[in-house]
C-alpha cells in the first residue's frame, strides 16, 4: 500500500541552504543545554557557554626577548652598567637615567627601560656600555601587547581547540564554562538490518563522526520498515536525546517511513539536498520533544558524505572546508546539472585521482561520474579527500581537495 508522502522529492535545496538551516538549529539548541566547567586539559572540542574577556594585560610586565642590556633608548652612549643583572624570576630594580642593566631573556624590564641591546652588539669597557644605536621597543615583549585587559577574546557558542589552552592559561584562567555535550541517539531502519540479513555499516561510522565533533553518541538499535514502529521508536528516542540520527528510509518509496514520521512528529525543514552522493537527507525540528532529527540515507559512502557536509556545522558551528590544491589526473564528467558533486579522490604528488575512475583501484566509471554506484562502494571510504564541484573536471585542471580529515574535526 502506498502512503502519501508530503515530501515527495520535489523540494530539493542547495547545499549552502541546508547548512544555513542546521546552523540556525544549532543557535536554537545551544542555550537549552546545561553548562559545566572544564579544566584546560579537557576543553578541546567543547563549546563555550559564555564569552571570555581578558582579566589582565598579557604580558603583565614588559620582558626582554634577548640576553643583553636594558635601558632607555632615548639616552645616549656611553651608559653606566649597574650591578646585579635581572633574571626572569626577579623583580626589576629602578633604573636611573644614563644607566643600563644586564638582563636575561624573559626577564622583566625595569620601569624606565624601553629597549634591549643584545649582548653580541654590546661593548663594556670600565663599566661603560656602548653599542649599536637602537630604537625604543627593540627586543622587548611589551606589556599588554599580546592581550589588553578587558579585551573580548572568545564568543559564546565558539568551539574550542587544544591550542586555546595556551592563551587561557596565559591569562591565568584555570577552567571555563562550556555547554554539555549534545546527546545523540543513533537508530538504524530497515527490515534487512533489523533481522540481521544485512550488516549495519552506517551506525559505527556515524558514532565516530559525532564523537570526533565533541559529542556523545549512543547506538539505540534498529527497527524494521513498519510505519508505526519507526514512529514509535523515533518518538521515544527524541524524548531521551537532544538529537536523533536515523539511517535508511529517507527516499520516497512505499517503505521509506522516516521522513513521514518526522513530518508527523514535528517540522521537516528540508528533505533532499542538491548533493551527489548523499542527496536524500532530511532534517527536522521536533519542538514537542525539544529535539532535532537528522535522517541520513542508507548507502554508506553517501551517508558519510552528506552527514559530514550537512550535519557537521550543526555539531561544530564550523561550515568552513579547508582545501589543498592539486591537479586532476583525468576527465570526470557529470550526468545532471544543478547538483554539487563530491568526487572521492586519492592524492599523490599533487595529483588527484578519482577513486571510482577506471584508472583507480575502484573501477566504476570511465567518463561520467556515477554517484549512485559509488555511494554504496565502501572502498571509496579510502579516499584522501573530496573534490566538490558543480561542473565536470578536465584532466590536468587545478582542483581544490577537501581532506577527509578536515571533515572529522
Amino acid at each position: 500500500m502506498t502512503t502519501d508522502n508530503p515530501h515527495d522529492g520535489d523540494d530539493l535545496i542547495d547545499l549552502d541552504a541546508a547548512v544555513d538551516h542546521v546552523r540556525t538549529l544549532r543557535t536554537e539548541l545551544l542555550p537549552a543545554l546545561e553548562t559545566e566547567r572544564v579544566s584546560l586539559d579537557e576543553l578541546a572540542g567543547r563549546t563555550l557557554a559564555e564569552p571570555i574577556h581578558a582579566p589582565v594585560d598579557v604580558p603583565a610586565h614588559s620582558h626582554a626577548t634577548m640576553d643583553g642590556f636594558a635601558f632607555d633608548a632615548t639616552d645616549e652612549y656611553p651608559l653606566a652598567v649597574v650591578d646585579d643583572p635581572v633574571c626572569p624570576e626577579d623583580e626589576p630594580p629602578a633604573l636611573e637615567s644614563g644607566t643600563a642593566i644586564r638582563i636575561a631573556t624573559g626577564a622583566p624590564l625595569p620601569p624606565s627601560a624601553n629597549a634591549v641591546l643584545k649582548r653580541e652588539e654590546a661593548t663594556v669597557d670600565d663599566g661603560q656600555l656602548t653599542g649599536t644605536a637602537i630604537e625604543p621597543g627593540t627586543y622587548v615583549y611589551q606589556r599588554g601587547s599580546n592581550v589588553s585587559e578587558g579585551e573580548k577574546l572568545f564568543d559564546a557558542g565558539e568551539r574550542l581547540g587544544a591550542k586555546d589552552a595556551l592563551l587561557l592559561g596565559d591569562l591565568g584562567i584555570d577552567d571555563v564554562a562550556v555547554r554539555e555535550r549534545i546527546s545523540v541517539g543513533l537508530l538504524a531502519t530497515g527490515t534487512e538490518i533489523h533481522e540481521g540479513r544485512h550488516r549495519d555499516l552506517d551506525s559505527p561510522m556515524l558514532a565516530g563522526l559525532v564523537r570526533s565533533w565533541g559529542h556523545e553518541a549512543t547506538y539505540e538499535g534498529s527497527v524494521p520498515d513498519e510505519n508505526d514502529r519507526v514512529e514509535s521508536r523515533i518518538d521515544e528516542l527524541a524524548r531521551k536525546h537532544d538529537v536523533v540520527v536515523t539511517t535508511g528510509g529517507t527516499s520516497v518509496g512505499d517503505k521509506d517511513y522516516v521522513i513521514r514520521t518526522l513530518d508527523a512528529l514535528g517540522d521537516v525543514l528540508f528533505h533532499r539536498v542538491r548533493l551527489r552522493p548523499g542527496k536524500p537527507i532530511g532534517v527536522a525540528r521536533l519542538p514537542d520533544h525539544d529535539a532535532v532529527a537528522v535522517a541520513v540515507p542508507g548507502k554508506p559512502v553517501g551517508a558519510y558524505l552528506v552527514t559530514a557536509l550537512v550535519a557537521r556545522p550543526f555539531f561544530t558551528g564550523d561550515a568552513s572546508l579547508p582545501t589543498v590544491s592539486a591537479r586532476m589526473a583525468h576527465d570526470v564528467g557529470i550526468g545532471t546539472a544543478g547538483f554539487t558533486y563530491a568526487i572521492p579522490v586519492t592524492l599523490e604528488d599533487g595529483t588527484a585521482t578519482g577513486l571510482g575512475h577506471v584508472d583507480s583501484p575502484l573501477p566504476i566509471y570511465e567518463e561520467t561520474f556515477d554517484p549512485s554506484v559509488l555511494s554504496s562502494s565502501t572502498r571509496a571510504s579510502r579516499a584522501d579527500g573530496f573534490v566538490l564541484t558543480t561542473n565536470g573536471v578536465a584532466a590536468d585542471e587545478p582542483v581544490d581537495v577537501v581532506p577527509a580529515t578536515a571533515l572529522e574535526r
